[in-house]
């Protein structure tokens, strides 16, 4: 079995779990293979210039020089985004050397905002990818060329790889394991790590809803105030564009241009926002959800949930609500 290196790209003040979650992931492999004489991956921890990395929880860490990889040969190139206060931070000429490396490399990824990096690099132009569901429209505004996703976890677009935020590096980290070893090793790791080997739905899951958000901006404030409370109606393009005082087409036209997407879009958010909530603060039977989300009856409920997040909505409470455990 080829030993396969795993370089991990550091940027100043990043988030300390980016790199030791999935770090630690591709350590855990080694660990459970050591008995049988297998070493699967080397490690290592690479900046710009080298020397020590301060991260955002305010723990140095010590690196070496990315000058270190010219003499070695790269498997899997992970980049680990730093701050992303105003808008993340890809240093002078970081982009260049990345751009000029990754043909090296089998796979070029990222965790959180390091998908800024490759977006710099001209990675990202054409593929699918994903970052933080907090970054994800910036990640697009700043790179147009790429197709930037909300609601992964990870998202696999040969030879690039990127991942959702902080956790998300983990299941990054088992996916490419898995890629490499198969499911049994990759499990194994996940066992050792105790976490799920493939986490159930999306960053939707965790992330405050588009929709609440969109429910107290202008130019539609007072609509979706509206849409909130009669989720159990019958919310047609009609209704809503006499709610909103306008034609059909105009409504139409003037929702899309303002907020980005559809009002029959819009209101499916709503309805699974407002279910998700239930599920999470009450013990609500799910027939009762459904019919007050505007879904109409369970098995719609089950179908959009499924569809949506990955998994049923019973599953869902038993996972994510405050008492479960």
């Amino acid at each position: 079995m080829p030993v396969r290196t795993v370089a991990f790209l550091v940027l100043d003040r990043c988030i300390l779990l980016d790199l030791a979650g999935p770090l630690d992931a591709f350590q855990a492999v080694c660990r459970q293979m050591a008995p049988l004489g297998i070493v699967p991956y080397r490690t290592v921890v690479v900046s710009q210039f080298g020397g020590g990395v301060m991260t955002s929880s305010g723990l140095a860490i010590h690196t070496e020089p990315v000058a270190v990889l010219d003499a070695v040969d790269v498997d899997t190139l992970i980049v680990v985004g730093g701050t992303a206060q105003v808008q993340p931070f890809v240093p002078a000429g970081l982009d260049d050397w990345l751009r000029g490396y990754a043909p090296r490399a089998r796979r070029i990824c990222s965790v959180c905002i390091g998908a800024f990096v490759l977006g710099a690099a001209g990675l990202l132009d054409g593929r699918r990818a994903t970052t933080h569901w907090l970054d994800v429209g910036r990640l697009q505004a700043c790179y147009p060329a790429a197709r930037v996703e909300a609601d992964p976890i990870y998202v696999r677009a040969d030879p690039v790889w990127t991942s959702a935020g902080i956790t998300a590096g983990i299941d990054l980290a088992l996916a490419l394991i898995e890629d490499d070893l198969g499911a049994d090793v990759a499990l194994q790791a996940a066992r050792r790590l105790v976490v799920f080997l493939k986490r159930a739905g999306g960053q939707s899951q965790f992330s405050p809803p588009l929709m609440r958000q969109m429910a107290t901006e202008a130019p539609f404030a007072e609509l979706h105030a509206w849409m909130f409370e009669h989720l159990s109606d019958d919310l047609t393009i009609e209704r809503l564009a006499a709610q909103a005082n306008m034609s059909p087409r105009t409504f139409s036209r003037t929702y899309l241009a303002r907020t980005g997407t559809t009002p029959a879009k819009a209101v499916a958010s709503m309805r699974l926002e407002a279910a998700r909530q239930a599920l999470l603060e009450s013990d609500a039977p799910l027939k009762r959800i459904a019919f007050a989300c505007g879904f109409g009856d369970e098995q719609n409920l089950r179908r959009t949930f499924l569809r949506q997040l990955g998994v049923g909505p019973q599953d869902y409470r038993a996972r994510f609500s405050i008492g479960a455990t």
